[in-house]
This record gives C-alpha cells, sequence and structure tokens, in this order.
C-alpha cells in the first residue's frame, strides 16, 4: 500500500468516534453506561443530530428528481407555485440520472456565477466554475495539482480542518503550519506566516500554496477585511496560490462582524493583483441548509491562465461529473425563493429560525465551556464550532503517555466514557506545543445542547 496513505490521519472520524460507536452498541443491547445516549459533537453534520432541512431545498429536489410529481393533479396543494416552476425549467435543460457537463451543468453554474456577482458586486463566468460533490473533491484536485515532490509545500492554519493536513500527506507534499493566534480570537497573524515562510525556505522547501478557512474550522474566527487585504498581498509577493475555503459564510454570529469573501477584496485590490491566483470553495453541506448527506459544492477559480482552467478541466473528466442531486441542491442554495415567491414566506422563515436556533446555541455552549475549572474559549464568531484550552493534570499526561496515545486524546476518551459527549482532541487539528484543546460542535438541538452544558460540568467537577 501507498506509505503516505498509510501516514495520513483525519482525525474527525477516529479513534474517539470507534469507540463512541462501540458504546451504541452497548446501549442497544441494553446494558448499562453511566449515560443514556451518545451526543455527536465531533463533527458538522447539522441533520444528523437533528437540524431539520430547509422545504425549498427537499421541494425542489423531489420534482427535479421525480418530474412526473409537478403533472400530479394536487401538485399545487404540495408545493409552491415557484417551486414548481423552477423545476420545470431544470428538467427541461436536465436529466438527474444522466452524466451532466464534467465542470456541472451550464444552467447551475450560470446561477452561481450570478449568485457570486451579487454577493461581491465583481463579475463572474460560468466557465470559471466547478461544481464538486461537497466542496473537499476542489479542495483535494487543487492541493494535488501544486504538489509535484516532497519538498513542495502547502501553508495551512494550526489549527486547521485536517482535509489540508490529510490531502497534503496524501499527494506526497510537506505541511508548513502558520499559527492562529489564540490571544487574539484566533487572528491571522502575517507575522508568523512570514516567520513560517522564512524557516521552510531556509530548510529547502518550496512554498507553493497558501490556505485560509473563513469563518474558521476548527476556530470560529472571522477574518475582517485588512485580514484578508494582508493575506492577499503576502500571497501576491512571494508568488503563493490562495485557496479560500469559505463554506461557513452564511454562519456569521459575532455583533459587528461582516463576513467578506477572499474574491471581492481581491478584486477591491485592484489590477495590481490580477496574478494572485485564488481558488474559492463553497457547499450546500454548512451554512443553514445542512445538506451533508446531498454532496454538493463548487470552487470558482481566478487569475488562472486558460492552460491551467484546462488541466482542472481534464482533472474533473476523471470522474465523469459532480452527481447530479448536489449539483441541484448548489442551484437551491444559489437561486432561493425571492420576495413575492409563494415559497419564500417558508424559506424565509426557516432560515432565520435556523441561524438564530444557532446562535443560542452557540452562546450555551460557550457559556458552559467558560464557566468550566481549567477550560479557556474564545467566543464563537462564526461557523459550527468552539475549540477550546483545556488544562490537562500531569498525572493524566502520564497516563497518556503510557498508553502512546496524545493527552488531549485520552481527555477526549474519557469524556466520552463518562458522559456519552463525542469531540475531536484538539491535536487532531494541530496546536502550539504545551497547549490541550478539543473541538465541539454546537450542532445537537436546544434541549440537548443544554444536556452538553450539564454533562461537561459535571464532568469537570
Amino acid at each position: 500500500m501507498n506509505a503516505n496513505l498509510r501516514k495520513m490521519q483525519y482525525a474527525v472520524r477516529g479513534v474517539v468516534v470507534a469507540r463512541a460507536e462501540e458504546h451504541k452498541e452497548t446501549l442497544c443491547a441494553g446494558a448499562e453506561l453511566p449515560f443514556k445516549e451518545i451526543i455527536h459533537c465531533n463533527i458538522g453534520n447539522p441533520q444528523e443530530v437533528g437540524n431539520p432541512p430547509i422545504t425549498y431545498i427537499r421541494q425542489l429536489s423531489s420534482l427535479t428528481n421525480y418530474p412526473e410529481l409537478a403533472d400530479y393533479e394536487h401538485a399545487a396543494d404540495i408545493f409552491p407555485a415557484d417551486v414548481i416552476e423552477k423545476a420545470r425549467l431544470i428538467t427541461s435543460l436536465v436529466n438527474t440520472g444522466a452524466y451532466s457537463h464534467s465542470q456541472g451543468h451550464h444552467l447551475f453554474r450560470e446561477w452561481i456565477a450570478k449568485f457570486i456577482e451579487e454577493r461581491d458586486g465583481y463579475p463572474s463566468d460560468p466557465k470559471n466554475i466547478f461544481m464538486t460533490d461537497g466542496a473537499s473533491p476542489g479542495i483535494q484536485t487543487v492541493i494535488k495539482a501544486l504538489i509535484r515532490e516532497k519538498s513542495d509545500a502547502i501553508m495551512i492554519p494550526r489549527p486547521q480542518y485536517p482535509i489540508y493536513s490529510a490531502s497534503v500527506q496524501q499527494f506526497g507534499g510537506t505541511q508548513v503550519n502558520y499559527d492562529l493566534d489564540e490571544d487574539n480570537e484566533w487572528a491571522l497573524s502575517i507575522e508568523d506566516m512570514e516567520n513560517s515562510l522564512a524557516r521552510a525556505m531556509e530548510e529547502g522547501t518550496n512554498v507553493r500554496g497558501l490556505c485560509i478557512i473563513n469563518p474558521g474550522n476548527p476556530t470560529g474566527q472571522v477574518c475582517n477585511e485588512q485580514n484578508l487585504r494582508d493575506v492577499i498581498d503576502f500571497c501576491k509577493r512571494h508568488n503563493l496560490v490562495l485557496l479560500a475555503d469559505e463554506v461557513y459564510q452564511e454562519n456569521v454570529m459575532a455583533e459587528g462582524k461582516t463576513w467578506y469573501s477572499a474574491k471581492k477584496i481581491l478584486c477591491d485590490m485592484g489590477d495590481e493583483y490580477n496574478d494572485v491566483q485564488l481558488y474559492s470553495f463553497h457547499s450546500t453541506s454548512k451554512g443553514f441548509l445542512g445538506e451533508c448527506g446531498k454532496r454538493g459544492g463548487y470552487m470558482e477559480i481566478t487569475n488562472v491562465p486558460e492552460d491551467l482552467r484546462a488541466q482542472f478541466y481534464k482533472a474533473a473528466s476523471v470522474s465523469l461529473c459532480p452527481n447530479l442531486m448536489g449539483q441541484v441542491t448548489v442551484a437551491g442554495m444559489v437561486n432561493p425563493p425571492q420576495k413575492g415567491d409563494e415559497s419564500y414566506a417558508v424559506y424565509s422563515d426557516e432560515k432565520n429560525r435556523a441561524l438564530k436556533s444557532l446562535k443560542r446555541r452557540a452562546q450555551t455552549m460557550w457559556s458552559a465551556l467558560t464557566g468550566l475549572p481549567g477550560v479557556s474559549c474564545n467566543p464563537p464568531q462564526g461557523a459550527m464550532y468552539l475549540f477550546p484550552k483545556i488544562t490537562i493534570p500531569q498525572m493524566a499526561v502520564e497516563k497518556a503517555a503510557e498508553q502512546n496515545m496524545a493527552p488531549d486524546l485520552y481527555y477526549s476518551l474519557k469524556l466520552l466514557d463518562a458522559t456519552g459527549i463525542v469531540v475531536v482532541p484538539g491535536s487532531g487539528f494541530g496546536q502550539k506545543d504545551g497547549t490541550f484543546h478539543f473541538r465541539t460542535t454546537f450542532l445537537p438541538s436546544e434541549d440537548k445542547i443544554n444536556a452538553v452544558a450539564y454533562r461537561l460540568g459535571d464532568f469537570h467537577c
């Protein structure tokens, strides 16, 4: 087997989750444990933990996957007129049982381009849109394209979502970390980026790209405009490709925080920066849709020469096309109901309730964490996660070492065994030496979030 695959790690579905599955089987068999259910706070999978789907998305999916429903005599009693009309437009051009263009159907890419133009105020070309099965395949494709040999490196934040470290390892490259500033609400630090790049270059590493996650995963920070300008300028000065993971762009909850896309800021900076290559990623899995299982996403490429765009098209062609129901879900995300549409009131209400509830749950979880002894945590700004720092007693550190285990993995397993709460140890995301963390979502329903807070308090007492 390829040695890179053996070395690759992906903590989000690692040892703690495997133990949780064992506990589930134990509970299902009727055996006693200190808890009656497992509560998953380990992964951003909203509907798995009770977050309801958006009605409009499911209606559009139903009508496009089974077009005959629109002709049912009582269809108008079930489906809003605007959803039927949109589905008929789609099914007149798209067959969800057939392959599409390898970049995704042109109709959907036109809608995505329009969505980006309205969001950023700058043109977007459908030929520069690549629809993907979630955001992950786009990220992996770009990283794979950048890595030619072991000395080629990608700069990634520490902490980071482990698709980046896993992909760099899988494709045989080198990971260069830059640290987010925990004492400054996990802000990006250009000074640390410069120092990390300088060290890598001294070691003979050829850094080719830089990743940002905005809003952050696992840290939840939202980059301000100056952060993004500094990053883009850094990429220009050092001739780096910029990868912008923007899948949480709808999830901003901190007062006074505004989310900006990297493309908007890049375009704001003028023609002088037209040589900065940007790859931007979005997904239906996050935001208020939470349609993880539909595997819908897209990548937009900016300032990428035509010959390179052709290579990405070739790479997309190998997989023939992204799945069609994922494409339909993206289409629904970027072309939602508008005021005056029959479906607008329900859509708007469901969206607002989902986002307000997420904000309340984030506050509940943060308040619980900051009230625990030996725990500190930055307030939630965006995304779906908190990344608290924990103090682990020396005795526990030594016991973890005896089991050849990271201390925060030891903590996470003990937390699971005592409470049934599933979190991910911070070592799976990267963290400064000598610090320990874990990542938790705040996705469980509001009654379960309160149960999580109560169980955490009991565990730390």
